[in-house]
């Protein structure tokens, strides 16, 4: 139900409408000017993105809906804290292009747990990682991103959730299925566009309303909710002095500054560095000296959220605490149909009391922008997950048409996903969005980044360590999990009959102890498996990223090669999907149905004929020039000063706000 007297005007609508339309038209022309007929072209946009479309795209892939919903109610429950995931996200970026990207790409890998089939050999690693990945993907990413989608809807246009949801996901099926990473990347780009034209018209009409800074601090501090006031109660919706600090006591329950500085500088590594959905626009990049000024680029626009989220959530705290803060069921209910809290409702409450027409449609516009761009980023990267790191496994001569058409199956599978999903995030989501996404992230991700971390930078790291650690890790972080969903955390007043290792475990301290623990057993256990020689680990650890060596290829992968009667080296073989004609011969040219002509179009089955063969010496070169780290001096000096004045710039802010 929308919010009384905010029902939107015809001039909104128009604006939102077009908004898709536009959004829709760039999609689909960046499809068909894009190679959508092999695994390079469609996931990783023929890599050939400039710095600009990877940095913008970077950062519109991580402020979706969930990112305004959840980071703007935190905010209004808990003051600066948040802010603490997007600065991190800072130092994070800058990590990922200048010491992950590298490895990536001397690597030549089109997925990011396709480095761990190069590094450990085998496929249970890999294999295990996806999964996981995919599970970790659907419970917290996807899932979070269709909750602030109904919570949008609900809350301004009133439609029926389930087919405003659907719109949407057709919307961004769309062109994400017909055009791959390239369409996601154009569309990313417009949309940030609309996103921040948004956020930075709301930031500034919700500082004017509230009246400055000083104003803010009294009318928060006072925001608290008639029935708590009535009831005499001395504890639940009262604003704490803490909210206007990141650092805080060890004993806090929101925000502990062990949890802060290290805990949530785990989950964003384990976000910016190792995620497939982020690391995928990375790997889009023309080379390695684009993909660091995108890196850069994103890391300014991290300093952001502080100005157009966290302090437009304070300022919905305090200008309608009886809802943004109620504390009775009842109330909640009223209010947002969420009995548990409508701390989550506080941007777009913002959006429809204080945007005039027009302006409203265009905010609007963006934060649904926002969603597909999420969606798309999310569809994308895991169809490409599945398709080139599960059926390639499971269909070892599967051809180029046949991954690519079962990536954009995945698509529609996702989507349908995320429809079911609905009624089990309205069951069982918190109060607050942003921390749901957080303790999912914190219970799963840990053993996957010890995985990456340890194959990087420690040589001494076998498959064997790797993949019990991965499972020993794995199997903590999921009974964690599963306390959460057994023993609901109660409403504020009520008694806390939880576990003690659950109540009195802060989530972003597990996330500490779990990675920790997980970094022993894969470090233990290699110590007692045979090492891995290091002809097999050229350009795979930080230590040999730049050698020019032959990389021996492990055993497994010699079988497969002469299963396949490919006597080429194991590092080529998914160049070879890319560059090569695909195996079937192009048959004579018949008339075809209609239905047939659209179906070519939509999986870019036509593409792959009529390719030129390729010689052995050309496929080499684009093999080197694909896994080549080589930088200009010039551009090289230009970005490392450029990343250096990045991190003093969120060092000063993290300082400042601390």
């Amino acid at each position: 139900m929308a919010v009384k007297g905010s029902q939107l005007e015809v001039l909104d609508i128009v604006i939102i409408v077009l908004n898709f339309a536009f959004v829709l038209a760039l999609g689909l022309w960046s499809s068909f000017t894009a190679n959508r007929g092999s695994t390079s072209g469609y996931f990783l946009a023929g890599r050939d993105m400039h710095w600009l479309l990877v940095g913008l795209s970077l950062y519109v892939s991580n402020i979706g809906s969930a990112t305004f919903v959840g980071v703007a109610g935190t905010a209004s429950v808990s003051g600066y804290s948040v802010i603490s995931y997007e600065f991190t996200g800072l130092f994070c970026l800058l990590l990922l292009g200048f010491v992950f990207m590298p490895l990536y790409i001397s690597a030549g890998v089109f997925t990011v747990p396709e480095y761990t089939k190069k590094r450990f050999g085998g496929n249970r690693v890999q294999l295990t990682l996806s999964i996981t990945a995919i599970i970790l993907t659907i419970l917290a990413t996807l899932s979070s991103e269709m909750y602030a989608g109904v919570v949008i809807i609900e809350q301004s246009l009133g439609w029926n959730v389930y087919a405003g949801a659907i719109l949407l996901l057709a919307l961004t099926g769309l062109y994400t299925v017909a055009g791959g990473l390239k369409a996601v990347i154009y569309t990313d780009a417009m949309q940030s566009i609309i996103i921040l034209i948004g956020a930075v018209i709301l930031a500034s009409l919700a500082w004017v309303e509230i009246g400055g800074f000083d104003n803010l601090y009294v009318k928060y501090m006072t925001a608290v909710p008639t029935s708590t006031v009535q009831h005499g109660n001395t504890s639940c919706g009262i604003p704490q002095e803490s909210a206007w600090h990141i650092i805080r006591p060890a004993t806090d329950s929101d925000y502990p500054w062990p949890g802060t500085l290290f805990g949530i500088t785990l989950l964003s590594l384990y976000y910016w560095c190792t995620n497939q959905v982020l690391v995928q626009r990375s790997l889009a990049a023309k080379n390695l000296t684009h993909s660091k000024a995108g890196s850069i680029m994103a890391g300014y626009l991290k300093l952001l959220p502080m100005i157009l989220m966290v302090f437009p959530g304070m300022v919905s705290r305090a200008l309608f605490p009886d809802e943004i803060a109620c504390q009775s069921p009842e109330v909640c209910e009223d209010a947002c149909s969420n009995p548990n809290g409508c701390s989550d409702i506080a941007y777009t409450r913002l959006v429809l009391e204080l945007m005039p027409v027009g302006i409203k449609g265009l905010m609007l516009a963006a934060m649904l922008a926002a969603l597909m761009s999420s969606l798309t980023s999310i569809f994308n990267s895991m169809s490409s997950l599945f398709a080139l790191d599960l059926w390639s496994k499971w269909r070892k001569n599967a051809t180029e048409i046949e991954l690519t058409i079962v990536g954009r199956v995945v698509t529609v599978i996702l989507a349908v996903i995320s429809v079911l999903w609905l009624p089990v995030i309205q069951a069982f989501g918190e109060g607050e969005l942003f921390v749901y996404i957080q303790s999912m992230t914190s219970y799963l991700s840990p053993p996957m980044f010890a995985v990456y971390t340890m194959g990087m930078f420690w040589e001494r790291t076998t498959e064997p360590g790797a993949f019990y650690g991965l499972l020993l890790g794995a199997l903590i972080g999921i009974t964690r999990l599963i306390l959460d969903f057994i023993y609901i955390a109660p409403a504020c007043g009520e008694y806390d009959d939880r576990p003690g290792i659950q109540k009195n475990f802060h989530y972003l301290h597990f996330a500490l102890v779990l990675y920790t623990v997980t970094v022993m057993f894969i470090g233990g256990i290699s110590l007692m498996t045979k090492p891995i020689p290091s002809e097999k680990l050229v350009r795979l650890t930080w230590w040999t990223r730049h050698s020019k060596k032959l990389r021996e290829p492990f055993e497994s992968d010699v079988d497969i090669s002469n299963s396949k009667e490919n006597n080429e080296p194991e590092e080529e073989n998914y160049e070879n999907k890319d560059v090569s004609q695909d195996d079937s011969e192009v048959e004579e040219k018949q008339p075809k149905s209609i239905f047939r002509s659209c179906f070519n179009v939509i999986c870019g089955v036509g593409e792959l004929t009529g390719q030129v063969e390729i010689t052995e010496e050309e496929k080499q070169a684009a093999f080197e020039k694909m896994t080549s780290i080589a930088e200009d001096s010039f551009w090289k000096t230009f970005t490392s000063i450029n990343g250096v004045i990045c991190l003093g710039v969120g060092v000063f802010c993290f300082a400042f706000w601390a």
